[in-house]
């Protein structure tokens, strides 16, 4: 078989190399279209379902929230195994699904146990499911934040609206009004964001902080002041009327829309007279209770997150936040807020890029400068760096086709002097044979002869490269038995390799030979420079050492193993 494929490769040298081109053009389009990141993603397949309710205790929670939802996932096709967190208000669930499951499929089973669970659960209870991405899945991190001269001397800002905030509480709620209804919904239109996380700051509220005593003066309780509230926040709707062929809407706006038309409520008439909330309560601007804060350069401010889509091209997605974030910062803020990038998970990426760029290029640099100074032909030499490069484009292939994402561990874990192994073995019996043909006839050989030389050169040393490559490649296929995060972080740089090699093997019996056919020509000499001769010098007294004193070797191997 691989005898009729080396003679194939040389007889038809012109297609294998046309073949050759339009594989090295897919696995560039293979390498265009991979997914980049830095490292890999070692998430396993889960679920979370997260679920608020203030009233609840810790045990509350997970006696009739927690154990309800955990229960009702039992069962699901694929799912391994569930966790859970029960806290004062809140519980979150956690399915943990194998990693041959569909993400999408998970989540569909999941809407389908919850959807039969709420009649189980509380009233008010509504499980929500968290977005479809993985613990490395932010890669767009930004502060919202005031400018310096929009805060003025007393720490004040006068919003577009003309509401003056004069408190820490007031400027920070404004600050999360900013990202939630100017930045959040255009970055959610970036394709392959899953969503926008945020942190820090107050949802802004308007808050009713009566006084009891005027409160009972006027024979008024909270309850009335709630339900005068609740009266005067509606809007209703009373049909239309029909004029001269034209219908105009009737309809009455009480929509609550500020701290003064809130203390305009009235709550009621005592003799006449109007008894209003202002006049039995205070109305400020406030911010609901929270759990936690950011902050940045010591103070106080908003972050908001990014995140991933699982699967999804990590570097794409972030250029594409960051460009998003450059408009919204541009066009949408109010004057006197400033939003910037804290963390861009594209830089980390392009240094990670520029590492394998920059190991491809030396290496490939430092094998032609070894292999001239060994062989003493810059087109052997070229021709053998070949294999490089078209080896990391045909793994590029198998690697899109495998779901393998471009990162540290599955490029950067590619060896160079493994991938050119046998094509330098076939390059330098071709250069051997056919400098001694040469020799033997006293005159440049002919076309047929040429081929006649490389096709049986390379057949000659077809044994122990096809070892070679087997014995490397089987060396990387205990690490494919890994599980868990073992396997999630090796399982890329085993596969990787396996790709470059089977290239380096399936380019060695085609490429290679066809490539020595057609390039080298003339006179061949086996080189016989000053480096070859010190190296020989130095290693002819050892090997005869060897050779010689065999006990003596052995015996210090042994001793050497045993410590």
């Amino acid at each position: 078989m691989i005898e009729r494929i080396l003679k194939y490769s040389v007889e038809r040298r012109h297609w294998v190399v046309a073949l050759t081109l339009v594989a090295a053009l897919f696995g560039a389009w293979s390498l265009s279209q991979l997914p980049i990141d830095a490292v890999p993603d070692i998430t396993n397949k889960q679920v979370q379902i997260n679920v608020e309710h203030p009233a609840f205790s810790t045990t509350d929670i997970e006696r009739l929230v927690t154990f309800p939802l955990e229960t009702a996932l039992a069962g699901i096709p694929g799912l391994e195994h569930t966790r859970s967190i029960s806290r004062n208000g809140f519980c979150q669930v956690t399915a943990v699904f194998d990693d041959a499951v569909d993400i999408y499929f998970a989540r569909q089973q999941i809407n389908e146990r919850l959807t039969a669970a709420r009649e189980s659960l509380p009233s008010g209870i509504k499980p929500r499911m968290g977005p479809i991405t993985t613990g490395l899945g932010e890669v767009l991190m930004w502060a919202v934040e005031f400018d310096s001269p929009a805060l003025g001397q007393a720490g004040a800002f006068v919003t577009p609206g003309g509401e003056r905030l004069t408190n820490k509480v007031q400027r920070l709620a404004y600050l999360r009004t900013v990202q939630d209804w100017f930045i959040r919904p255009q970055i959610k239109t970036v394709p392959l964001v899953a969503d926008v996380d945020v942190i820090g700051g107050y949802v802004k509220q308007y808050h009713v902080l009566p006084r009891l005593g005027q409160l009972s003066a006027h024979g008024l309780t909270l309850n009335d002041l709630v339900a005068a509230l609740e009266r005067n926040n509606l809007s209703l709707g009373a049909g239309y009327i029909e004029r001269d062929g034209s219908a105009a809407l009737v309809r009455a706006s009480s929509r609550l829309d500020g701290s003064a038309a809130i203390a305009d409520v009235v709550v009621k008439q005592s003799n006449g007279t109007p008894i209003r909330v202002g006049d039995v309560a205070e109305v400020a601007l406030g911010g609901e209770m929270r759990l936690g804060s950011a902050s940045i350069n010591g103070h106080e401010a908003v972050i908001g997150t990014a995140m991933m889509l699982t699967g999804a091209n990590s570097r794409a997605v972030a250029k594409a936040a960051a460009e998003q974030l450059t408009e919204v910062q541009r066009s949408l803020l109010p004057l006197g807020i400033t939003v910037r990038p804290v963390l861009d998970r594209s830089g980390l990426v392009n240094a990670t890029i520029d590492t394998v760029a920059h190991n491809l290029f030396y290496g490939a640099a430092l094998v032609i400068a070894v292999l001239f100074g060994l062989l003493g032909n810059l087109r052997a030499a070229f021709l053998t760096a070949l294999a490089i490069p078209l080896s990391m484009l045909l793994a590029a292939a198998g690697m899109h086709r495998a779901g393998i994402s471009g990162n540290l561990m599955s490029l950067g874990a590619i060896d160079f002097g493994i991938i050119i192994d046998g094509s330098v073995i076939i390059v330098e019996n071709c250069l051997r044979r056919l400098a001694g043909r040469q020799r033997e006839l006293g005159r440049l050989l002919t076309l047929g002869e040429r081929l006649d030389v490389v096709r049986s050169a390379s057949h000659e040393v077809r044994r122990p490269f096809v070892f070679g490559v087997g014995i490397i490649t089987v060396v990387y296929l205990p690490i494919l038995a890994l599980t868990g995060i073992e396997g999630k972080l090796f399982h890329p740089m085993a596969l990787t390799v396996i790709f470059a090699l089977a290239g380096a093997f399936v380019l060695s019996l085609t490429f290679v030979p066809a490539m020595v056919a057609l390039a080298i020509r003339g006179r061949v000499a086996e080189s016989d420079n000053a480096l070859m001769r010190t190296a020989r010098r130095g290693y002819a007294p050892v090997l005869d050492f060897a050779l010689h004193r065999r006990g003596v070797v052995l015996g210090s191997a042994v001793a050497i193993l045993l410590g």
